[in-house]
């Protein structure tokens, strides 16, 4: 059972559910960490603007769901570990792959290099090397993707800490740790 309450569409008050409505639309089911956010509002609009506009970037959705599993492998956050698993193997990822993305690596090696840097940035709370920024430009990836992998590891570190906090009750196919 959660610690944090989550909003449903019988406790939403009239803007909560307008947010609640529109997801529902969107994904056909209102997943539990943003019934979570549902307590804010304001919280909710920016986390669903930020993935918004964090979607309409450069990086593919396989590149953005393998930093997302490494992000919340790397944070135990088991909730986070299942829906981004189920998330990726919508994108087309196989259970290989996200193992790899997991452990920190991929089969691809240019998203290697880029879930390694996420990787980095969670161990190092950001405090990367420039050999690894450098790595990152030679395998080709643009300033504007390194900004993006960073900006996509925020927001599943944004995510973790909510699961992890609230202690979801997990409405994915459940993957352990």
């Amino acid at each position: 059972m959660s610690r944090i309450n989550l909003v449903t569409t019988a406790t939403a008050s009239p803007e909560q559910q307008e947010l609640l409505a529109a997801i529902q639309a969107k994904l056909g089911m209102v997943p539990n960490f943003l019934k979570v956010f549902a307590n804010s509002p304001s919280a909710l609009r920016a986390f669903l603007g930020l993935h918004s506009i964090a979607s309409e970037g450069s990086l593919d959705a396989q590149t953005r769901e393998r930093i997302a599993l490494t992000v919340a492998q790397k944070n135990s956050c088991e909730y986070c570990v299942s829906a981004h698993t189920a998330i990726g193997r919508g994108t087309g990822l196989d259970n290989a792959e996200m193992e790899a993305n997991r452990a920190g690596s991929s089969k691809d090696a240019k998203a290697a290099v880029a879930v390694k840097f996420a990787q980095s940035l969670v161990e190092h709370q950001g405090e990367v090397t420039t050999a690894e920024l450098l790595e990152m430009r030679a395998v080709g990836y643009s300033e504007s993707d390194i900004v993006e992998v960073i900006t996509h590891v925020g927001m599943t570190l944004l995510t973790t800490i909510l699961g992890k906090a609230s202690r979801l009750e997990i409405d994915f196919p459940k993957v352990s740790l």
